[in-house]
């Protein structure tokens, strides 16, 4: 297939991780490109991406245009199981590449920090929302379906797999982001403390009313 055919979207594979992680650092910037914000720019991939390619490859689908995966979505079935494996699993294989500072004071050592604390992702709010996922597309990619169509492949297995609700946490700086969220019936979960990071959630239901419909799962305060 030429890039000038439709863009698909399949199961990952081991040989799609560079690609991956390149669609990972490009966007991870508020959306934006983070390449050489960091000493690594595997930094932010071996945060966000790596762990789910390693942990959790059956909840990865990437969008190939034919050469190459453009974009991807990346899901954990179950967050405090996932937090877990992160430490036990994932964490020996990264951790002497990105050392913890005592006291983080730089970008660098503050995202390194959140490397080394996996379990920051288990919140109680999040509790009725127990799997959670990541989406990037490069931008040429974007505004064409694309988006909505991985989003659905990952909802579609989740529920299979008996999973009830997702979330997702995003900067809220992250305009465009929310705005596309939005569109695919996510609402926001209050999260106490949250800092700068907005907290959203939705059934992986996905006939007429399923997103919107059931939100028994959020903890409003």
């Amino acid at each position: 297939m030429s890039r000038k055919e439709k863009p698909y979207i399949r199961p990952y594979r081991p040989a799609d991780r560079a690609a991956v992680y390149d669609v990972c650092v490009r966007l991870a910037d508020a959306g934006g490109d983070a390449r050489g914000l960091y000493r690594d720019d595997d930094l932010m991939p071996d945060i966000f991406a790596g762990p789910y390619l390693h942990l959790e490859p059956g909840l990865a689908f990437v969008l190939d245009d034919g050469e190459r995966a453009v974009g991807y979505v990346i899901g954990a079935a179950d967050t405090a199981a996932f937090a877990e494996a992160f430490r036990r699993e994932w964490l020996p294989l990264v951790a002497d590449r990105y050392p913890r500072a005592e006291r983080p004071g730089t970008p660098d050592e503050y995202m390194t920090e959140l490397l080394h604390t996996p379990e920051r992702m288990v919140l109680p709010e999040l509790t009725g929302h127990p799997a959670h996922l990541h989406i990037d597309i490069l931008p040429e990619y974007q505004g064409a379906g694309h988006g909505r169509a991985l989003m659905y492949r990952l909802l579609a297995a989740l529920r299979e797999a008996g999973v009830p609700r997702v979330h997702l946490g995003m900067l809220t700086a992250n305009t465009g982001a929310r705005r596309f969220y939005d569109r695919l019936g996510f609402y926001e979960i209050p999260v106490s403390d949250a800092g700068p990071v907005t907290y959203l959630g939705r059934s992986t239901q996905t006939g007429a009313g399923g997103a919107a419909a059931d939100r028994g799962g959020v903890m409003w305060r």
